[in-house]
């Protein structure tokens, strides 16, 4: 008795996901002649103004993320030399108490 009814209880819980599932399905893609994907290469892309605009664009892109990494490096190396001089200051003060120390 108690087996049945938990069949019954569990049923409807093993049939759900089987309801709320949906076959996978995928068409390909019908592509022309020569289509790709890839970027066009040769004396047509050279000579397409679309092209070089875009070529241009990257490049701008490309030459701004390489001065913002630029800037950074160059703040990184100004904090470590800022550090470095404090560290000379700290040895040299180190230094000169140590050697107050010895001449008493």
């Amino acid at each position: 008795m108690i087996r049945q009814t938990l069949v019954q209880a569990i049923k409807p819980a093993l049939r759900a996901p089987l309801l709320t599932c949906r076959t996978l399905s995928t068409s390909s893609t019908r592509l022309a002649e020569g289509d790709t994907g890839a970027p066009k290469s040769g004396g047509s892309a050279q000579g397409d103004a679309f092209s070089k605009r875009e070529q241009a664009d990257e490049n701008l892109y490309m030459r701004q993320k390489e001065q913002e990494k630029l800037q950074a490096l160059k703040e990184k190396i100004k904090e470590h030399k800022k550090h470095l001089e404090e560290l000379e200051k700290n040895v040299e003060i180190q230094g000169s108490k140590a050697g107050k120390g010895a001449q008493k």
